[in-house]
């Protein structure tokens, strides 16, 4: 094929994650299915740590496998996999099904997506590495918001409602033809491939160069400063996702019981398209002033949102609520272009395929939060006690900022 310029590269790679990045629609997606079904918000939960959990294993997998194979493969074995997934999941009889329908198959899918499009358009854009994986990033937060809109809107809920199956095997045909497609556009530019010249290069990567090693995992995972970060990863990540799963219940049971699920799903819908924006801002943010501001700015921006969604639940103020879910998507956003362009920065462009994978796995930890979250709220009755655990976990956050060393 011959080469292109590189953001339509770019474009390919957002319009894949949009449809990849599906399975963090799950709060809005599983609604119908809770309503229709009666299993309970701790049940329903595991399904989406599940994912999470496949979500990385699917990364890490792909991320062996560059190199080896063609990058298309990857994207074609994701395009079967979320076919085979939702079509399960549109005939799910059992929690069990749900679990490996939507859990292993979906979000095993959903990881080597991630990983082949992170890994190979990552590559045109050497001197944007914050830019481009905020870009990209975008896609795959702005794909639970898009996507889930429609899903709500064609979607009707109710204990006799069984629309929810023919929703989730009409995405899964559009998800495999959008992979299909997308897949012919996986293409790394050549070995000596550089955009601007030398010194532009130079000059945009000096921060990176000056502060990081261009080692494989087996160097890596024997540095503290890999190991604090992922610690922060692990935090910051749980308390996002605690949100994520939780937003439609906490608007449902707890702040403004009664709200129609078109307005829940905008709402919650919030949370993912703040989480798009954030992250470029973040990955351009890590590109101008480095690690450290970035890491603490999204500590920071934690911080403001655990406090407007404390203050929402106690006055059960829709608005408050409404701001608390626009700060969350933001804060969560700072997570996942900060790991892309940390372990680029301290550990090198050479073996990224892989070493990327290995910080993602904090999600398998931080995904249990999901499923913390409605055992809390099971055993309280209340989310109050959901923001008591995010608290904690961004104290934590604070604390690993402060502890990271250069490699």
């Amino acid at each position: 094929m011959k080469k292109l310029n590189r953001w339509v590269y770019a474009i390919v790679g957002v319009i894949v994650l949009i449809f990849a990045g599906l399975i963090y629609a799950w709060s809005v997606l599983a609604s119908p299915i809770a309503a229709s079904t009666g299993w309970q918000p701790d049940s329903m939960s595991l399904t989406f740590t599940i994912a999470m959990s496949f979500f990385c294993l699917g990364g890490l997998v792909g991320g062996l496998l560059n190199g080896k194979i063609n990058v298309r493969v990857n994207v074609i074995a994701a395009a079967v996999l979320f076919l085979l997934g939702f079509f399960i999941t549109s005939r799910t009889s059992s929690i069990a099904m749900l679990y490996f329908g939507f859990g292993v198959c979906s979000g095993f899918a959903s990881g080597l997506a991630y990983n082949a499009v992170m890994s190979t358009i990552s590559k045109w854009f050497p001197d944007k590495q914050g830019l481009i994986s905020g870009i990209l990033l975008m896609g795959f937060g702005l794909g639970a918001f898009i996507i889930g809109k429609v899903y709500t809107a064609y979607t009707p809920e109710g204990p006799e409602s069984q629309a929810w199956r023919s929703s989730f095997l009409v995405l899964g045909v559009i998800i495999f033809i959008v992979l299909l497609i997308g897949s012919v556009f996986f293409v790394k530019p050549d070995p000596d491939y550089n955009p601007g010249g030398a010194e532009t290069t130079k000059k945009k990567t000096s921060h990176f160069k000056e502060e990081g090693i261009d080692v494989g995992p087996s160097v890596m995972l024997k540095r503290p400063s890999f190991w604090m970060y992922f610690i922060w990863a692990i935090a910051l990540s749980a308390a996002g996702l605690a949100l994520v799963s939780q937003a439609s219940n906490i608007i449902t049971m707890q702040v403004a019981p009664g709200t129609d699920a078109g307005t829940v799903a905008t709402v919650a819908g919030l949370i993912s398209i703040f989480n798009g924006v954030g992250r470029i801002l973040f990955g351009g943010m890590y590109d101008k002033f480095g690690r450290k501001i970035t890491m603490l700015s999204a500590d920071f921006t934690f911080v403001v949102f655990i406090a407007a969604l404390l203050l929402a639940m106690t006055t059960k103020s829709f608005p408050i609520l409404v701001i608390s879910y626009i700060l969350g998507g933001l804060a969560y956003s700072s997570v996942t272009p900060t790991n892309s362009a940390f372990i680029n920065a301290f550990y090198g462009s050479t073996h990224y395929p892989v070493n990327f994978p290995m910080v993602n796995l904090n999600l398998i930890i931080a995904s249990f939060s999901s499923t913390i979250a409605g055992s809390l709220y099971t055993a309280t009755g209340s989310f109050m006690s959901t923001c008591f655990m995010i608290i904690g976990l961004v104290i934590v956050g604070f604390i690993t900022t402060f502890m990271i060393r250069k490699p």
